[in-house]
């Protein structure tokens, strides 16, 4: 066996981490998380709310549907919905008691104008800060790196949190995510006991299976999912596709079914994980070989993330269809090499596609980025390949990915300042 024991045992930590269930799009959410919980620090209902968020953070909560609040969007009704009705307890699921009252007191707090927002100044990614008043009294929540990551809280200038943290790195964590690279993922999903990971999989598949099919039964946003299966049929590579848009449908305009998400969103979720359920359950493959399977699909796509950080210029549907893609080779029989060789043929198609926030065409760049992977499946399995040298593709898989993460990362930086000057726009 070439895992080691602190790798096996800090993969599976790593799926519990990263496969939670989440209500809605994540950036809307942390922000209602971090609304719900100055709320509870401050101990009253606020007369004003300052809501500050980073660039990346504003891109994808402008033009999404909050959950449980029925067509209401942006950061000032997440701030509120989140003060008024949301739970901390139940992190991503913040929302998940909220009444109609609150709703419709939502829609009188916007039109009071009680919430302002500000762009928060900050190299993090991911980074918000919710400040509210009460007469003479103030709360504060900070959350910065990861969608319920706070790290400080204050009332009336006392600081009641304050955890170390780097505002320049992308995120701090006591897990070891450097461990993660394709073969000892591969290796990892050959010997894990299923046991240890089967409740967080089986919960997966559940949920994102449930808002996929919710996604097709009623029109949601441009109805990508749906469009596919309508105009080309029924065949196994149109539904690999169409499940994860489809959920990504409902998602983006609202729908109060949870998700399981990877890399902090339900998006990636969904990407890494139905393409797989639809070819194992076409293939009659055991529920065993495609929790396996799934172990390789959202690893892969946490690997790539993990270097990428969870917010950026780069399209994380690609890396995450990227792990679909794996997963699908991987219940094909496919080797390392092959497996190693979809990801490369995957990330060499589709790398381009730009995050211009979170909204309805999300659904069709995972439908794309999803028939990239079936290609790049079918191509490796026949022993197709692109070679080292073409464009970005390297003589190895980790090769590749680090020059994709350096894409992302660096040469992406200034396109996600332009794609953020673009959509405030008026």
């Amino acid at each position: 066996m070439s895992i080691t024991q602190e790798q096996y045992f800090t993969y599976v930590s790593i799926l519990k981490r990263e496969l939670v269930p989440a209500l809605g799009c994540t950036e809307p959410i942390a922000i209602a998380y971090a609304a719900a919980k100055a709320r509870e620090i401050l101990g009253d209902f606020p007369d004003k709310i300052v809501a500050e968020c980073s660039g990346n953070i504003i891109k994808n909560a402008k033009g999404v549907i909050v959950p449980t609040t029925k067509n209401l969007k942006g950061i000032e009704a997440a701030s509120i919905i989140g003060a008024v009705g949301g739970d901390p307890t139940r992190g991503l699921e913040v929302l998940s008691n909220v009444k109609e009252d609150d709703v419709e007191e939502t829609r009188r707090l916007l039109e009071q104008n009680i919430c302002e927002t500000k762009i928060l100044e900050s190299p993090a990614k991911l980074h918000i800060i919710i400040k509210m008043y009460k007469g003479n009294n103030y709360s504060l929540v900070e959350t910065i790196h990861t969608h319920t990551g706070i790290v400080r809280v204050e009332k009336n200038g006392e600081v009641l949190l304050d955890v170390p943290h780097d505002v320049e790195a992308e995120e701090d964590s006591d897990i070891n995510y450097d461990l993660l690279n394709v073969e000892d993922i591969v290796e990892f999903a050959n010997i894990v006991d299923i046991s240890e990971v089967e409740e967080v999989l089986a919960k997966q598949i559940e949920y994102n299976t449930a808002i996929a099919k919710e996604g097709l039964r009623r029109p949601y946003g441009a109805n990508v999912g749906a469009t596919l299966l309508e105009v080309y049929g029924d065949d196994i590579k149109v539904r690999a596709k169409a499940m994860p848009a489809a959920g990504s449908d409902a998602r983006m305009s609202g729908c109060e079914l949870p998700v399981v998400i990877n890399s902090g969103s339900g998006n990636q979720g969904m990407t890494a994980s139905l393409p797989v359920v639809e070819y194992g359950r076409k293939l009659d493959c055991s529920d065993e070989k495609i929790y396996r399977a799934l172990c390789i699909s959202n690893l892969i796509a946490i690997y790539q993330k993990s270097g990428i950080g969870r917010l950026s210029a780069y399209c994380g549907a690609v890396s995450a269809a990227a792990g679909a893609g794996a997963g699908i080779t991987y219940l094909y029989g496919g080797d390392l090499g092959q497996i190693s060789q979809t990801i490369t043929n995957t990330l060499a198609n589709v790398s381009g596609i730009i995050c211009d926030g979170a909204k309805s065409s999300c659904a069709a760049k995972i439908a794309s980025s999803v028939d990239a992977a079936i290609v790049a499946t079918m191509m490796s399995l026949r022993g197709k390949a692109f070679a080292p040298g073409d464009g970005i593709v390297k003589d190895n898989i980790q090769g590749t990915v680090d020059g994709v993460v350096r894409l992302a990362k660096e040469g992406m930086r200034e396109t996600d300042d332009v794609v953020l000057k673009i959509m405030v726009e008026k």
